[in-house]
């Protein structure tokens, strides 16, 4: 199993950055372009909630996948926690958390997740997969910030 942990400081409420980690519309769109990744089953649009699933369709390496994860915890405007019930990996756990810091909030991402396919995958994880989801998360967490800071926030978001 393999943990990659970020951090960004967003110039935004908590309220604000806890609602859009979690949008699903918004979600598609900040994450990388060429994985041409929609939600396809479960919650589809709009926030997702305790309890709630979700499937996407993206292509990453070449290869089209779905991806089915639960919301296993949820205490708003502090933490959700999605879990893999389906999809490639063997297990995966996305740890959202968001701390309020004086203006701003502080948005923490821990992701563990293990390869299936044994020592093959355990060696993917380590060379190729660990770089792969920490400048993934990297990107869609600079896209949030850009979209959290902007002034007012976009009409589209606010329904």
């Amino acid at each position: 199993m393999v943990e990659v942990r970020t951090e960004i400081f967003i110039k935004a409420p908590i309220e604000v950055c806890f609602d859009l980690a979690r949008d699903i519309d918004i979600h598609t769109r900040t994450v990388w372009k060429h994985t041409r990744e929609q939600a396809v089953a479960g919650v589809t649009s709009g926030r997702i909630n305790g309890g709630e699933l979700v499937t996407f369709e993206a292509t990453h390496f070449g290869i089209r996948q779905r991806l089915t994860s639960k919301i296993t915890e949820f205490n708003a405007p502090y933490l959700f926690v999605d879990e893999t019930q389906k999809g490639a990996f063997k297990s995966l756990k996305h740890v959202h958390r968001f701390e309020k810091q004086g203006a701003g909030t502080l948005m923490t991402d821990t992701l563990r997740f293990e390869a299936p396919l044994g020592f093959l995958g355990w060696l993917v994880e380590r060379l190729v997969l660990r770089h792969y989801m920490r400048r993934f998360l990297e990107h869609r967490n600079e896209q949030l910030k850009q979209l959290a800071e902007q002034e007012p926030l976009p009409v589209y978001w606010m329904v």
